[in-house]
């Protein structure tokens, strides 16, 4: 991550506030090799946090909040030429096939796609990566963090282990306290197209299990990227007593392209205002939104935005908004686009970022870091309990249960590198006899073992 630029803003308004919140939004920048171990993902993780800490106040709790699907790449882990594939698609395929006989035994035993599969078969390694790593910064850097969302099925616990519950895999936010403890998960409930059945194919969360969060940083509502642009989303949130809403994000397209999502036909810029900036604007409870957005080209896809923090128009009088957009009220920080310009400009500045574009501007993103003040009312909600799949989740993070993979997935990821190993010498003894079909066996046999070992 680049020295990000800063912004930050007092959020003074009409409010006489018993308690005042930090919140930050990280707008940071991806790449491939961020999330080729542990260790680098922990590295990239902690930039976010480390570029915050000018921000953070000693005297009041620090909201941080990161981005939607930080935690995907993650399935690339240890999968070597699915690193290096040119598009994002071929990287997921390569990986599957990488742990083949195991994600083809879940799709047949859950009925499951492959996709699916493959999520299910490395959620306990990916499950231990994320939530590992956001628990330590967490605690370090003494924040309320939403570590950002990653794709996780529920777990429940089984004496001391953690194992999947079904067959379903939700993007799945994650809100973790000063202490490392979970103040709770929400799973995201209106997918995009490449969320559905035809891309990733992950699950949707239920309207019903949204929860608002009572926690010393206010009362927190989690309203995943298209879930912010959803009513039903923000009027239970609201109705709930949500002060403030979260809406992490991943806005896989130029930022100044035209919406991808129904409906359609407007530029991206100006439907991204009927998000956090509509919903503060008319929601009763909810008085602030914080939106951070991860930018960077993640193979063949372009992920672009401008992060923000909002506030109702009375407390953020200052006319300004997004690129292709007209000036308003209600921004308490806003990160500038890359340039400014027509809308033509900007179009033609768009394509430049993406990949492949050639230009000078190609991967070219700005990252930031925005803080705001925000002051609330007294505490209005108690907390509630955590729900069972998330007190699972809260022994892990509190060292009282493992996450462990499946023996039999260890079994038969095992067997298929060995399969690999005795097709290759199978082959090679068969060619040095001098048989025709040794040839066939010694490539089917290095394809195996190359796929099965990187």
């Amino acid at each position: 991550m680049r020295t990000p630029s800063s912004s930050i803003n007092p959020g003074i308004g009409r409010l006489a506030p018993s308690r005042v919140v930090r919140a930050i939004a990280v707008q940071p920048q991806w790449r491939v090799r961020d999330f080729r171990s542990r260790e680098s993902f922990r590295v990239w993780m902690r930039a976010q946090l480390e570029h915050s800490r000018p921000h953070l106040a000693p005297d009041r709790p620090n909201l941080v909040v990161l981005t939607e699907l930080n935690g995907l790449p993650l399935l690339l882990r240890g999968a070597r030429m699915a690193q290096r594939a040119p598009t994002l698609d071929l990287a997921l395929g390569l990986t599957i096939i990488k742990h083949g006989p195991a994600t083809l035994y879940c799709a047949m035993r859950q009925r499951v796609s492959l996709p699916r599969a493959l999520q299910l078969v490395l959620a306990p390694r990916l499950a231990a990566d994320y939530l590992s790593v956001s628990r330590d910064l967490a605690r370090e850097y003494g924040v309320y963090l939403l570590a950002g969302t990653a794709p996780l099925p529920h777990f429940v616990l089984q004496g001391s282990r953690l194992v999947v519950q079904g067959s379903q895999v939700y993007n799945q936010a994650v809100l973790i306290s000063p202490e490392g403890e979970l103040i709770g998960l929400a799973d995201k409930v209106h997918l995009t197209t490449g969320e559905g059945p035809s891309g990733l194919d992950l699950s949707p969360g239920k309207l019903a299990d949204l929860r608002v969060f009572a926690t010393p940083a206010g009362e927190l509502g989690i309203a995943t990227s298209l879930d912010a642009f959803r009513e039903d989303v923000i009027t239970h949130l609201d109705a709930q007593g949500a002060s403030v809403l979260l809406q992490p994000d991943a806005n896989a397209g130029p930022w100044t392209g035209m919406e991808q999502e129904p409906p359609t036909g407007r530029n991206q810029p100006e439907a991204w205002l009927d998000s956090a900036w509509a919903a503060v604007q008319r929601a009763r409870n909810i008085r602030y939104a914080v939106n951070p957005m991860v930018v960077g080209n993640l193979f063949d896809v372009a992920f672009d935005g401008q992060s923000a923090i909002v506030a109702k128009a009375s407390q953020a009088p200052q006319l300004r908004s997004y690129v292709m957009t007209e000036p308003r009220a209600g921004f308490l920080a806003l990160q500038p686009w890359v340039t400014q310009g027509t809308p033509e400009e900007l179009r033609r500045a768009g394509l430049e970022l993406a990949p492949r574009s050639g230009a000078v501007r190609e991967n070219r993103y700005r990252t930031a870091v925005l803080a705001a003040d925000l002051p609330l009312s007294a505490p209005i909600k108690s907390p509630l309990p955590l729900r069972p799949f998330e007190e699972a989740v809260n022994g892990y993070l509190l060292g009282r249960a493992a996450l462990r993979q499946d023996p039999a997935v260890q079994t038969l990821g095992a067997l298929w590198r060995l399969l690999g190993v005795g097709v290759l010498l199978t082959g090679a003894r068969l060619v040095a006899r001098r048989r025709k079909r040794g040839l066939v066996l010694t490539l089917l046999g290095a394809s195996i073992t190359v796929l099965g070992w990187f």
